[in-house]
């Protein structure tokens, strides 16, 4: 089939969605490189990934460049940013969309103002050209510095696009659609970590875990791709680490949590090899099927560094998993298996630990509590704990290993940590009920990064929102703050394949059960609506703003 190009010069033209399939026909065309300005998912499931459209696109020895945006998120930087990679890609140039529309649109924005040279489609840079948005950005110097820096003000700052910052921004703006939210993310794609769990026991394809910030940001929410450096919340001031200056009404701290690989001597130069692995990481979790897999006899050691860190169950799911394929390969009884935990407990609510612990005991798992990874020799296959022993005296301990799964220790962003936001530990500080910072009463918490002391998972996230959005819209209108958090997070801790105990509780471990099954114990419908039903519910409803069974009770 021959695809429709529409020629603007002899060195651009657009199209239509393109395939795989397609690239060999637009290098025998002439073009040398092709623009892909459509975000994955867009149309649904059957549209080509990005990812697999490039990989054809080098192989038939074009040049792949992506730019994906939404109509609604045109701005006059991002012209510059498309003028600029036309400027420096070999021509031809073909660029593609859903229709064609919105790279004919963009393009042709970029000549109009006079950033792309028509006749050569060189790049036009002018140091005295300001390039301003209409959200009234203007040039000002960055607070305490000589420079000239970008400067924006909006309604609602939003800090971090992971699962809490895309799905307030969707639920803020069902709510009142005028609202100006803006997020401010430096990340190019947004992952459903829940997933990589299962990625790991070789249920479920890490592809579908991963889709481009452009693709879940709401089209009405405005997306500053940027890492942030400091808060004056005094100022109600946020710098950037690109120089611009961000004010706001209201701000929404929700960054995630930062991952300290590198704090465990020897870890980074081993991951992904000599068997150790990690389904904290995106890239890893293949890894670890692939050690399971391959893994016919031996020692395999698992950890769990001290909470609070992302999904408190995760480190003994992947051992489950692990061990739950060795049994039912006839390998189990040639594996030593051993869960070395850096905390006390299996668990941090007690009615789960009984189950957990025979679920232990069925695998042969040895459980090994206080006992914190503090080293690995990867090529020795080598690793090393320290641990309190009965004199209370700490003391080193060497382990051998066939595979070793890792988690590495999880602390707030430095930049969370060393701000006015944070309280003694480094955390964003809340009030647990309202999600209201205490002493700076237009700042919110969101997620992983806030003091509230409930579990970290996707689930108690879906419930915060929702306190969240109602209670910065009252705090807008001068009304008292109507909702309260009650601590709610679900944890499902696959205890095998097709088996999950599906662990819901609130503040000071009260239990919380959903669906009324006995929330301690294994059910097979559990497992069926983590591998199913809750990849489903976090895409199109969580992060578009439905808040089905996700409204806690109300203060007034």
């Amino acid at each position: 089939m021959t695809i429709a190009i529409t020629a603007h010069t002899p060195l651009f033209g657009t199209t239509a969605q393109t395939c795989p399939e397609d690239m060999l026909q637009i290098a025998q065309a002439g073009y040398k490189t092709v623009i892909n300005n459509r975000p994955d998912f867009e149309g649904g499931a059957d549209q080509p990934t990005s990812e697999d459209i490039a990989q054809a696109a080098t192989a038939a020895g074009l040049n792949f460049i992506a730019l994906p945006f939404s109509p609604s998120q045109v701005t006059p930087s991002l012209v510059e940013e498309f003028a600029k990679a036309v400027g420096d890609a070999p021509k031809p140039i073909l660029a593609f969309c859903r229709t064609g529309t919105r790279s004919t649109n963009i393009f042709q924005a970029a000549v109009a103002m006079g950033l792309l040279n028509p006749n050569d489609l060189s790049f036009v840079s002018d140091s005295n050209h300001s390039v301003t948005d209409d959200t009234a950005e203007k040039k000002t110097p960055e607070l305490g510095q000589g420079k000239q820096n970008l400067h924006r003000h909006h309604d609602v700052l939003i800090i971090g696009g992971g699962s809490g910052g895309i799905a307030l921004a969707a639920s803020l703006l069902k709510r009142q659609p005028d609202l100006d939210v803006a997020i401010v993310e430096p990340a190019e794609h947004h992952f459903y970590q829940p997933a990589w769990t299962l990625v790991g026991a070789g249920e479920y394809d890490v592809k579908k875990t991963k889709r481009q910030m452009h693709a879940v940001i709401p089209a009405k929410a405005k997306w500053i791709k940027a890492a942030v450096t400091r808060f004056q919340p005094e100022q109600n001031t946020v710098i950037c680490a690109t120089g611009e200056v961000l004010t706001y009404q209201q701000l929404v701290v929700a960054p995630g949590l930062a991952l300290l690989w590198d704090s465990i001597p020897g870890l980074v130069e081993t991951l992904g090899k000599n068997g150790v692995t990690s389904n904290y990481r995106a890239d890893l979790a293949p890894y670890t099927w692939e050690c399971v897999q391959n893994l016919q006899s031996g020692v395999a050691l698992f950890t769990q560094p001290m909470v609070p860190i992302k999904c408190a169950g995760a480190p003994q799911k992947a051992l489950y998993l692990s061990a739950d394929h060795w049994q039912k390969n006839n390998r189990l009884n040639r594996m030593h298996i051993e869960f070395h935990n850096a905390g006390g407990a299996l668990f941090s609510v007690a009615d789960f630990i009984p189950n957990l612990t025979k679920q232990m005991q069925a695998y042969n798992a040895q459980v090994n509590l206080g006992s914190n990874l503090v080293a690995v020799d990867g090529a020795a296959k080598k690793a090393w704990f320290e641990r309190k022993n009965a004199d209370g005296q700490i003391e080193r301990i060497e382990k051998s290993f066939d595979m070793l799964h890792v988690v590495p220790p999880q602390k707030p962003h430095a930049f969370v940590k060393d701000s006015p936001l944070s309280n003694a530990d480094g955390w964003v500080e809340v009030d647990n009920a309202t999600l209201q910072h205490p002493r700076f009463s237009n700042v919110f918490g969101l997620g992983d990064a806030m003091s509230a002391p409930n579990s970290k998972t996707t689930a108690a996230i879906r419930k915060q929102v929702v306190v969240l959005a109602e209670n910065l819209l009252a705090l807008r209108d001068n009304r008292p703050l109507p909702m309260a958090y009650d601590g709610y997070s679900a944890c499902p801790i696959t205890v095998g394949n097709g088996k999950l105990i599906l662990a819901e509780f609130g503040y000071n471990g009260v239990l919380m059960p959903t669906f009324g099954n006995d929330p301690t114990t294994p059910h097979a419908s559990g497992w069926y609506m983590k591998k199913y039903l809750f990849p489903r519910v976090y895409w199109h409803l969580m992060l578009k703003g439905h808040e089905i069974l996700a409204r806690p009770k109300r203060t007034k």
